[in-house]
């Protein structure tokens, strides 16, 4: 029996868009402007009518952090009471959750839809590209093709504002063809080194590029060689600057893990609360409340209690995501040492005296040794496992080689997520931890087991 109308249709639509060159799921290509072409996703739009246009946006680049500083923006302007479009990468189930409204994610039909209205015009840019000899490789990218989707829905929805959160780097971007209200950079580490730089200065160099003349930004960097970067952009294009530790900051205020937030050394607003745990994500929510401070400015009403329920409220899948179960298990898709990091503060902070084991992947192109440093001191036991769902995916028993060497003990492996989620849960007792990080892919596939249980 065929399957309904509907589920076809959204079938073709997924195949059509994993068809196209993806960047997410290959190995690492060089951050130039002979892949990364913002000349064709400007002409993509165009051809689409330009759904970009007229939409105010706040533009978020940075190593970590800003999918969660986009997410609380978001929140904040949606209880605020404008209509609020948010574009994340990547997705953990559907690709429908990269573009939401208010918080409500594209549905199938308007999927479905989507692709339609795209489809046509990508395949005459196809067949234009094909007879070019010198241009033959040069068609839209799923990623391209996505952020065009997202500009439609959002125009289909009369949003008042789209908070875009940057795939990589930021200035070959496909985001980076909107025209910001605000632009904001949460953070700077090392990251998509084999892209974007190995030295800090030249990852903050491509994350700039973001910035537009006299448009403001707020910067999260606080790391001295990669804000200079930072400071001498916005001077160049004569953007006005507001950084982290210079005109605001947030200071943890009470034991029920409230912060107050700071504006120029003076308590701007006191006892706000997140949904989402660690110092890092109140790092986050400073900028975001930055952002609302230069909205406001601009003369956007943004009322003090939007701003509260907002941070209250905004959650990211996979970040730091606790699961109440026995054992407690802790999603997290942190793929960088800095971020390792952090997550291993949290954990530390809320489960101190719990024997902790987590469970890891990560891609070939990351800081393997960095963050398995890391994790080999923080956690009693690791097993290595490889994701299944993208090609990128280191393999399990070179982690642990790389673990023994760091550690000098030995670590298992299992061949799939599923297999070293069944092991580990087997040997944890229930008041113990399971943390499971290292890739968005591995929690991605992960997710969906614990979930399902």
């Amino acid at each position: 029996m065929p399957p309904p109308p509907d589920r076809r249709h959204l079938d073709e639509a997924t195949a059509y868009l994993l068809r196209r060159v993806d960047y997410e799921r290959m190995a690492p290509v060089a951050y130039s402007t002979q892949r990364f072409k913002l000349g064709r996703m400007r002409e993509l739009l165009r051809r689409l009518g330009s759904p970009e246009r007229g939409i105010p946006v706040v533009h978020v680049a940075g190593t970590k952090g800003k999918g969660s500083a986009a997410t609380m923006i978001a929140a904040v302007l949606t209880d605020a009471g404008y209509r609020t479009g948010l574009f994340t990468s990547p997705h953990f189930d559907r690709v429908e959750e990269r573009f939401a409204v208010d918080g409500r994610a594209c549905s199938t039909d308007e999927l479905v839809a989507l692709v339609d209205r795209v489809k046509p015009v990508v395949e005459v840019m196809d067949r234009e590209a094909q007879a070019r000899p010198d241009a033959a490789d040069d068609r839209p990218t799923y990623f391209e093709i996505i952020t065009a989707m997202a500009f439609e829905h959002f125009a289909r929805r009369a949003v008042d504002v789209a908070v875009l959160e940057v795939g990589l780097g930021g200035r070959l971007d496909s985001t980076n063809v909107a025209e910001p209200a605000v632009s904001v950079i949460t953070s700077i580490s090392l990251d998509h080194t084999a892209q974007l730089g190995d030295t800090v200065e030249a990852i903050a160099a491509e994350k700039a590029g973001i910035l537009r003349s006299g448009v403001p930004v707020v910067s999260g960097v606080t790391q001295p060689a990669a804000r200079d970067v930072i400071r001498r952009s916005a001077r160049r294009l004569g953007c006005p600057l507001v950084e982290a530790g210079v005109d605001f900051e947030a200071v943890e205020s009470t034991a029920d893990r409230a912060f107050d937030y700071l504006r120029h050394g003076r308590v701007g607003r006191r006892n706000l609360h997140l949904a989402m745990p660690g110092r890092h994500q109140t790092a986050n929510a400073a900028v975001a409340l930055a952002v609302v401070d230069e909205l406001q400015q601009a003369g956007w009403r943004v009322p003090e209690a939007a701003v509260r329920s907002g941070l209250a409220r905004a959650v990211c899948p996979g970040r730091v995501e606790i699961l109440d179960r026995r054992p407690t298990v802790v999603l997290d898709v942190a793929h960088n040492r800095a971020s390792i990091e952090a997550l291993v503060e949290v954990l530390d902070d809320r489960f101190a005296g719990r024997r902790k084991w987590a469970v890891f992947a990560a891609a070939l192109d990351k800081d393997l040794r960095g963050m398995i440093e890391v994790l080999v001191g923080a956690f009693d036991e690791v097993v290595f496992t490889r994701f299944l769902n993208n090609p990128r995916a280191a393999a399990a028993e070179d982690l642990a080689r790389l673990a023994g060497e760091l550690a000098g003990r030995t670590f298992p492996t299992r061949p799939s997520p599923a297999e070293s989620w069944a092991w580990v849960v087997a040997q944890a007792q229930p008041d113990d931890l399971v943390c499971v990080t290292g890739s968005f892919f591995l929690v991605a596939e992960i997710r969906r087991l614990v979930v399902r249980d």
